[in-house]
């Protein structure tokens, strides 16, 4: 398969919903189910963890950070500061999902292609080491991006506009972690990775912010994140250049 984006099929938003459509229908395939259940089990138990770490904790690290002189606005700042540390959080948990099942997802990313492709499609899945290093890097530079707007998030006035920066953030986040996995079984690295997802920006902050949504909603994210690797991998055939 081509390792270059259609530019023009990346402008057409719909080409997502479409296959993460498509991604819904095949996740419980019987070639597919022995790559999916232990994700979903470890999504289970970490977003589990991170609910109960918000119901305990949100209230009062919100608190925190509104200075009393502005507690005449709480009524706007709450829901702000509620939405970024909403979409922090179940955007870190999901990178930390993602690091500890990315050995399964690259093997649910091959068989995806090989599935919607044929069996003959060579198929170059690359070492543990080499994927939980990659992930890494991921995460590094991710991080990076979200500390500023972190920072916004707790300065009186420009912490307003924080929750469109998530949001942004967190769909180019999303999709940059779930092409990972079919362009690294085509022996695309994380530079590479990120350059090809450029040249299709708004096709990819369009897959992204469809899986960060449905992230946020309760058992649906437990399911999600295989989905979206299936997803991916059918998105990234639909862009390939023929």
């Amino acid at each position: 398969m081509n390792s270059e984006f259609d530019k023009k099929a990346g402008l057409n938003p719909l080409l997502a919903v479409q296959s993460l459509l498509q991604g819904m229908s095949m996740v419980m395939r019987k070639e597919l189910r022995k790559f999916v259940l232990i994700p979903m089990l470890i999504n289970f138990l970490l977003y589990s963890a991170m609910l109960y770490l918000g119901y305990v904790y949100i209230g009062a690290l919100m608190l925190q950070f509104i200075p009393d002189w502005l507690q005449w606005l709480s009524w706007l700042i709450y829901p702000v500061f509620f939405i970024s540390f909403f979409v922090a959080g179940f955007f870190t948990f999901t990178l930390l999902a993602n690091l500890i099942a990315s050995p399964f997802y690259g093997g649910l990313s091959a068989k995806t292609q090989q599935i919607i492709r044929g069996d003959t499609v060579p198929i170059q899945e690359q070492a543990l080491s080499k994927v939980l290093f990659s992930e890494l890097k991921r995460i590094v530079y991710l991080l990076s991006r979200a500390i500023p707007i972190a920072i916004i998030s707790v300065i009186p006035g420009l912490n307003l506009i924080a929750p469109i920066l998530w949001g942004l953030f967190g769909a180019w986040g999303m999709s940059m972690e779930y092409f990972a996995y079919p362009l690294e079984n085509q022996g695309l690295l994380f530079k590479e990775q990120r350059e090809a997802l450029k040249t299709v920006r708004i096709g990819a902050l369009s897959f992204g912010g469809i899986v960060l949504l449905v992230l946020t909603i309760p058992v649906l994210n437990i399911v999600m994140p295989p989905i979206a690797v299936i997803s991916a991998t059918i998105y990234r055939d639909k862009l390939a250049v023929k």
